[in-house]
């Protein structure tokens, strides 16, 4: 095939397919310029390549799970359907279902949908292509090795290495991002899912440092549990119909100010500081509507 074919098969400019075609023999691929009137490029020696090696349920996890996100950009369209065309016969017609039979809509009721963060590419890019950045966090400029990006409930954060050991950054608060031109090589142990693992263990921890043990009605544990989310534990179901739950926040008058809207209908056995808590949000109450 020439370039130009090669370019219009996988939509992409002539230029960027003679590079990736010469990049390819470089790396050792079977590749091969021809020139000549009937020339072109060649796969000598029989050589193929294909997506052969994944199992049908295999290619149907992998398009279930990038085919659904609401508004997919161009890019992840184009890609999908060029995995599809890779794919062998038999498994195309199971794969293209999968890509069509879910959809994902992020934005809640009423919410406008939340375009991700341009700085997140950049982060990614840089991610990519291992190079170091410099930025400025808060107000105080930095240096790291971006080692990984994560999405949690639609905030963007970097676990990246830093002269101090490793450190996770919300994107949102990054300003003055810039690559550099310095290449860092990431730890070979780096294992991004098991780090944010540990980072959401650490943050969870630091989010439930007050507990509380409080009474109300079976049937309203799990209005309990919306709120607290993980930080709320059923403890055991009296005789009376109520439940004894302990439930943590990070102090005690987030506590308190979440449960004061029940009314009577909570009650709090311990600790004395969200008891407080809840004494003096009855008395400003009080003061001010009486």
């Amino acid at each position: 095939m020439t370039a130009a074919e090669i370019a219009a098969e996988l939509e992409v400019s002539v230029a960027t397919a003679r590079r990736d075609l010469e990049a390819l023999s470089a790396a050792g691929i079977p590749v091969y310029p021809q020139p000549g009137r009937h020339g072109g490029w060649s796969l000598v020696g029989g050589a193929r390549t294909d997506l052969t090696g994944l199992s049908a349920a295999e290619a149907r996890a992998l398009f279930l799970l990038t085919g659904p996100v609401a508004g997919a950009s161009e890019e992840v369209r184009s890609a999908l359907r060029k995995l599809v065309r890779a794919l062998p016969a038999p498994f195309r017609a199971d794969a293209e279902a999968a890509a069509e039979s879910t959809l994902i809509d992020p934005a809640g009721w009423g919410e406008r949908e939340k375009p991700r963060p341009e700085i997140v590419d950049r982060l990614q890019e840089a991610v990519v292509r291992r190079r170091r950045i410099r930025f400025t966090y808060r107000g105080e400029s930095r240096e790291a090795d971006p080692w990984g990006v994560v999405d949690k409930g639609d905030v963007w954060y970097l676990i990246a290495g830093t002269a101090a050991g490793r450190r996770t950054f919300r994107a949102d608060r990054f300003t003055d991002l810039r690559l550099t031109d310095a290449v860092f090589t990431r730890p070979a142990a780096f294992d991004l899912d098991l780090a944010w693992r540990e980072v959401v263990g650490e943050v969870e921890e630091k989010r439930a440092r007050t507990k509380a043990t409080l009474l109300i009605g079976n049937r309203f544990v799990w209005v309990l549990r919306n709120h607290f989310g993980r930080h709320c534990e059923l403890l055991e179901v009296l005789d009376d119909g109520r439940a004894r739950v302990r439930v943590g926040a990070p102090e005690p008058r987030d506590i308190a100010r979440t449960l004061s809207g029940w009314g009577a209908a909570v009650e709090v056995l311990d600790p004395p500081e969200v008891r407080a808590e809840l004494t003096r949000i009855g008395q400003e109450l009080v003061g001010l509507y009486k």
